[in-house]
Formats: structure tokens, C-alpha cells, sequence
């Protein structure tokens, strides 16, 4: 690869997290990226993203729907080709995986 490429991949990856940064769990008021609800952001050669995602319980009300809207919000991006989100419960949510800031806002510190 490059070093362009690398480059244009980490500045894509920076613009990915900044988009998921704007996506809230209707349950709580963080955002998913603060939560620790993306396991994984990978951006490939083509500029196709997929990212790796859990919910915070496999019964989360928006299992249906915060997927779609990951997705789509990713695509959006003009330099993502395309952008495919897999949920995954392995491992399972805790908080533990939430940021210091996420537990801040929540109370936990």
C-alpha cells in the first residue's frame, strides 16, 4: 500500500469515527462510538467499510433500526464506496468498554 493511501485510509477512518460520534443509543444519552459499541472500523483499498458493532443487549429496542442508520450515515461520506455494518455479541456488551468520558456523563465515576 502507498503511503498515500495509508494516509487517505487513517483520514477516512477519523471521518468514519466522526460520523459514528453523531449517532446517540436512544436509551442513553451517549453516542455509540463513547459507549463502546464499535469493536471495529475497517476501510480497505476501495474505500469499503465495514464496521464491527455490538448493541448494548441482544433485545435493544433499536437492534433493527441502529444498524441501518450506522450504514447509511457511513455512506454518506463522499470518499466511502460503500460501507457494511455486522453485529456481533461476542464479546458481550459491558461497561467496562464505555469511555471515561461515557461514564462520566452517566454517572459511573
Amino acid at each position: 500500500m502507498s503511503e498515500e493511501a495509508t494516509v487517505d485510509t487513517q483520514e477516512l477512518g477519523e471521518k468514519i469515527v466522526n460520523v459514528l460520534k453523531t449517532i446517540y443509543d436512544p436509551e442513553i444519552p451517549v453516542d455509540i462510538y463513547e459507549l463502546g459499541l464499535i469493536y471495529d472500523v475497517l476501510v480497505n483499498e476501495e474505500n469499503e467499510v465495514k464496521i464491527l458493532m455490538t448493541l448494548t443487549s441482544p433485545n435493544c429496542p433499536v437492534a433493527e433500526t441502529l444498524p441501518v442508520e450506522v450504514e447509511e450515515k457511513v455512506k454518506s461520506l463522499n470518499m466511502v464506496k460503500d460501507a457494511e455494518v455486522e453485529i456481533t455479541f461476542d464479546p458481550p456488551w459491558t461497561q467496562d468498554l464505555m469511555s471515561e468520558e461515557a461514564k462520566l456523563e452517566l454517572g459511573l465515576l
